[in-house]
């Protein structure tokens, strides 16, 4: 059964393309469309309906050193109010589900992706269970309001969010209505993630909105917005067979929790990741340039000048920002020097395409 947000009916009065995906409706265009709509949220602020992801608390004394026991991320010098990303490994060193995690002073605050928050969910009650309360909020939404005039808005009814710094959280007030707001987003642009009760968000959203500033923004420019701004989709570019050095997330891998650090290992897959960091991986993540105008899609094999297998288009699509196609996906690692010549097969055709630098639109976040 197809699952709705709380922001269903306006999406629809919105007169918004509504999808299945990741078991729920969600919204992918609005009629302005989604070259409209990816521009627009880079130059002024686009309102995103995020409900459809999971938010997780985790409470009591132990919480911290049992959500470390689950992944390569050091959570406990997160300070009250502070975000970090993160994710779960399984004992191959794979990448079970990418989060964001939030030290809300009382509790910690996960924020993981749809279509995998019932198995995370299953993973936290067996692996830590009886070491922490685990709670899943399904009576929570969540909005994210980004790109460079989010601020502006935002400050407008909610002044003190204005002073959060990337990575940052707090609570506030939107609308008359309580809110946990971090800054924070999935677009590569400043902004801000918004969490409310499932009965406040249509007045938060609409509020929102008023502004002439904010248009309403669907999966469909989500997805060519983090493509540029190179961030990974879980099930896409990372996944149980990629570990975080393969998919060039080595900065996401803590230095607390690395071998020569203060709490080395002790997560599933740490072993595998640890030689990995010492020795290399066969293969990794890079930013790829296609040379024409036709884009190179998810599944794309990427073959090297005599025509032998090096890697496969994980992401792919037409990048509004800089008005041509871009992707990601996996090379061979003695081929993932930036500059290197590859094709890609598509449609039996080989295209030629380079290996890119990431992002392919700079990060604009507030630092």
């Amino acid at each position: 059964m197809t699952e709705t947000t709380p922001l269903h009916a306006m999406h629809v009065e919105l007169g918004a393309r509504m999808v299945p995906f990741a078991g729920y409706e969600m919204p992918v265009q609005y009629p302005g469309g989604i070259m409209t709509e990816h521009k627009h949220t880079r130059s002024a602020a686009g309102l995103f309906d995020v409900s459809h992801m999971g938010q997780i608390t985790l409470t009591g004394p132990n919480r911290v050193s049992a959500l470390e026991s689950l992944m390569p991320v050091d959570i406990e010098s997160l300070k009250p109010g502070q975000q970090r990303y993160a994710f779960f490994t399984n004992d191959a060193g794979g990448i079970l589900d990418d989060m964001m995690v939030t030290n809300r002073g009382d509790d910690l605050l996960l924020v993981v992706n749809a279509a995998c928050k019932e198995d995370d969910l299953k993973h936290l009650q067996t692996r830590i269970g009886t070491q922490c309360d685990i709670t899943h909020h399904t009576d929570r939404a969540l909005l994210a309001l980004q790109g460079p005039l989010a601020v502006n808005v935002l400050r407008t009814i909610a002044p003190d969010v204005a002073n959060l710094e990337f990575m940052q959280a707090s609570r506030a007030e939107i609308a008359g209505e309580s809110c946990y707001v971090s800054r924070s987003g999935y677009t590569g642009e400043d902004g801000f993630e918004i969490s409310m009760t499932n009965e406040a968000c249509e007045a938060v959203a609409r509020a929102l909105l008023e502004f002439d500033e904010v248009l309403p923004i669907g999966l469909g420019a989500r997805d060519s917005l983090r493509l540029e701004a190179g961030l990974c989709l879980y099930g896409h570019d990372i996944d149980t067979q990629t570990t975080p050095v393969e998919a060039n997330l080595r900065w996401a891998l803590s230095r607390a929790r690395r071998v020569d650090g203060d709490r080395p290992g002790g997560y599933p897959g740490s072993d595998v990741i640890a030689t990995q960091l010492e020795t290399g991986v066969s293969s990794k993540r890079v930013g790829i340039q296609p040379a024409g105008r036709a884009p190179v899609r998810e599944g794309a094999i990427l073959t090297d000048a005599t025509g032998a297998t090096v890697g496969r288009v994980t992401s792919g699509g037409f990048g509004p920002s800089v008005d041509g196609p871009v992707a990601m996906g996996y090379v061979n690692t003695e081929m993932s020097e930036t500059g290197s010549e590859l094709g890609a097969i598509v449609r039996g055709k080989t295209l030629p395409v380079t290996v890119a630098k990431l992002p392919f639109s700079p990060h604009r976040y507030k630092r």
